[in-house]
């Protein structure tokens, strides 16, 4: 096992990976992750995108599909259930001697129903009937339209990876759907216990946009600040909620935390330390999802220490800098959220059209 996973697992914080494909399954390099302390897996659009157009391993199951199915959307769901379902087979063991607190495989619903409630529901019942797999989580976007369909998961007993949350006003309301789900789970009769959720809190777009502001106001001195302050002040939000007399009164009953998930960890300006969305961020009762080089960075030579509650006081003035610099986070958080929802539903339609094609390609 590497030895700072270990360390990071012993702080309380667990590392998933961001990506997933029938390759990693086949060749062993998933399995080579998970011995090393890697607990979880995360997939999203993007990366069955990747997975599929770049690999030939799923072409004679594209093909044997395409011959009965005629919707691209059906075939892909079709293809993906399978490295899902064998990603979950995988982490099993992890799931068993976590007692559910890891070892879990994230599927998406589409994102082209990002903003239909109901779409949204139905969908993510559909994904969990398919999958079949205890350690499954759906993830399930944090827009307005979201949220309602994250508690009715939660009041059916389901557990969800939230996906896309962008600000601390998103991230109460996130939190406080999950309780109200666990509340009507408890009230029908339900056993909180083997629920499970995470609310995963996008950090390196958050400089992304911001640093883009900050330099056309000539505020350069505040660049690179949000993201980390924005996380931290999420986890003093996540300490506050779930906290108190109503969290254990569902405690008593045996529920969990919603973790908090630190995801887009990778560094996108190369000024930054590759390392900047990792080592600030470590603190217990959280997860960071990484893309592999982010992990192998961190495997590497990440300083492995408590963090998270660090320069609170600084994180809660730096909002008010922003907004005395002439930025507005309530709108860089709605453009990142916004930019999210459109960038994953262009590499799923991206996605459905290279199984249209290929699949044409390889029946003909």
């Amino acid at each position: 096992m590497n030895e700072r996973l270990r360390e990071m697992g012993e702080i309380g914080q667990s590392v998933w990976i961001d990506s997933l494909s029938r390759d990693d399954l086949k060749n062993g390099d998933l399995k080579e992750l998970l011995d090393a302390g890697v607990t979880g897996v995360t997939s999203n659009p993007t990366i069955f995108q990747k997975a599929i157009s770049s690999s030939s391993l799923y072409d004679d199951q594209l093909a044997e599909l395409a011959r009965e199915e005629s919707d691209p959307k059906e075939v892909f769901f079709r293809l993906a259930k399978d490295d899902i379902r064998d990603a979950c087979d995988l982490f099993r063991p992890v799931w068993e001697r976590t007692g559910g607190l890891d070892g879990y495989v994230s599927l998406e619903v589409s994102p082209d129903i990002a903003y239909d409630t109901e779409g949204t529901v139905e969908e993510a019942q559909r994904l969990f009937e398919m999958v079949d797999k205890p350690n499954l989580l759906v993830k399930i976007p944090a827009t307005e339209a979201g949220l309602p369909a994250i508690e009715e998961m939660i009041s059916r007993g389901r557990s969800i990876n939230v996906t896309l949350i962008f600000s601390l006003e998103r991230y109460w309301a996130v939190a406080e759907a999950y309780i109200k789900g666990l509340e009507r789970y408890v009230e029908s009769g339900g056993d909180p216990s083997g629920v499970s959720s995470v609310a995963s809190f996008f950090v390196s777009r958050v400089d992304s946009e911001t640093d883009k502001r900050l330099a056309e106001v000539g505020r350069e001195d505040l660049k690179g600040r949000l993201a980390v302050d924005n996380a931290k002040l999420a986890y003093a939000a996540f300490e506050e909620i779930f906290s108190g007399e109503r969290w254990e009164r569902l405690v008593e009953k045996g529920a969990n935390p919603q973790r908090p998930l630190w995801a887009s960890t990778s560094t996108k300006d190369p000024e930054y330390s590759d390392l900047k969305y990792v080592e600030p961020l470590i603190g217990p009762k959280t997860v960071n999802t990484m893309p592999l080089e982010t992990l192998r960075a961190t495997m590497e030579r990440a300083e492995v220490r408590e963090t998270i509650r660090d320069d609170l006081d600084s994180a809660r003035a730096l909002l008010g800098e922003l907004e005395e610099a002439g930025v507005d986070y309530d709108d860089v958080s709605k453009t990142l959220e916004d930019e999210g929802v459109k960038k994953f539903a262009d590499s799923f339609e991206e996605l459905i059209e290279g199984i249209r094609e290929k699949s044409r390609q390889l029946v003909g």
